[in-house]
């Protein structure tokens, strides 16, 4: 009677396993399956930026288009300024339609990095991270992971939240090392069934229009604030703030002394007059809320309207990310 009984007990859970929750790996490959299959997607979302001073929430819109097409849109909030990154049979450009100016990178954007809002680059962050824990709560699959850029960012943690019922990610939150949240995307609609034509990934159409002229008129009567970085380290200090007049403007030179001393310059964004790509020095950087070009001596951007360039033979380029990230404006120049 006890072995008959143990024999139920054993069939009954077995029968409970096999009626539970899907298996981690089985949801990973549907996932890569779903995400992948589609010839072409369009999707819309929020990103709020924690990563210096005030939080910033931009607006993100994304083509994809197999195999190596995409165009990504971010606009902050409560502003008209946009910025794009698009790759295209001729390579990967960031336009800044507002500046009409377009730089030319030598870069593989997006392959070998994390892209929280590129549902493929999940989707290979899930499959490659062995080590990804898979949690289900609230009709909900939760995945706590590594991102693959952690050495460029200094964000090597990240959650991805999908919905069960349509197998599409709904937020991801990327975290430091202390698991303290600085990324969140949300999504907002996901289309699979869109492939946009290769004709429209060129790069001069988003270059010219009438708004693209207001939002250079807007940029140009912006006042010039100098911005200072939030970021502080142990024997490293402003030393020195220097205005230089210059035929274009005014510029002003940071210079910081100490364990990880760099040279921090920043001038008034100045309008270009063509349309066509330039060279940019260097590798793409994504800050998220701007595109720059980084080196492993210097890092350069361009954001509300100020052109920024930081040089420092002492700083990593994850350093030289991190004070980009945290720029802060101070008091009206």
């Amino acid at each position: 009677m006890r072995f008959r009984l143990f024999g139920l007990l054993v069939i009954l859970g077995l029968l409970l396993t096999a009626c539970g929750g899907a298996s981690q790996e089985k949801v990973v490959k549907k996932l890569d399956e779903q995400w992948g299959d589609s010839k072409g997607y369009e999707l819309t979302a929020t990103m709020e930026m924690k990563t210096g001073g005030e939080p910033r929430t931009y607006d993100v819109n994304v083509w994809h288009t197999k195999p190596d097409f995409y165009r990504v849109t971010v606009t902050e909030q409560n502003d008209n300024v946009t910025q794009m990154i698009v790759r295209n049979e001729e390579g990967v450009f960031v336009v800044t339609p507002a500046l009409r100016k377009t730089y030319k990178f030598q870069s593989e954007w997006p392959k070998q990095n994390s892209q929280a809002y590129l549902i493929g680059a999940l989707a290979e962050d899930l499959l490659q991270d062995k080590k990804a824990v898979m949690k289900e709560e609230d009709g909900a699959y939760v995945f706590e992971t590594a991102t693959r850029n952690a050495d460029k960012t200094g964000l090597p943690l990240q959650k991805i939240v999908v919905d069960k019922n349509s197998m599409l990610p709904k937020t991801v939150s990327i975290m430091d090392e202390t698991q303290e949240e600085k990324i969140v995307i949300k999504f907002k609609d996901i289309d699979l069934t869109v492939a946009h034509k290769k004709e429209e990934y060129a790069v001069e159409k988003f270059s010219e229009n009438e708004e693209n002229e207001v939002a250079a008129a807007d940029m140009e009567n912006k006042e010039f604030r100098t911005h200072y970085p939030t970021v502080e380290w142990d024997n490293t200090k402003l030393s020195g703030e220097k205005t230089v007049e210059e035929a274009g403007g005014e510029r002003v030179i940071l210079t910081y002394e100490g364990d990880k001393a760099y040279t921090l310059m920043q001038q008034p964004a100045a309008a270009g007059n063509s349309v066509l790509p330039v060279f940019a020095p260097g590798d793409l950087a994504d800050l998220g809320f701007t595109i720059g070009a980084i080196t492993d001596t210097s890092i350069s951007w361009e954001k509300d309207g100020v052109s920024f360039f930081l040089a420092s033979t002492k700083l990593t380029r994850e350093e030289m990310m991190e004070v980009a990230s945290s720029m802060t404006a101070g008091g009206v120049k």
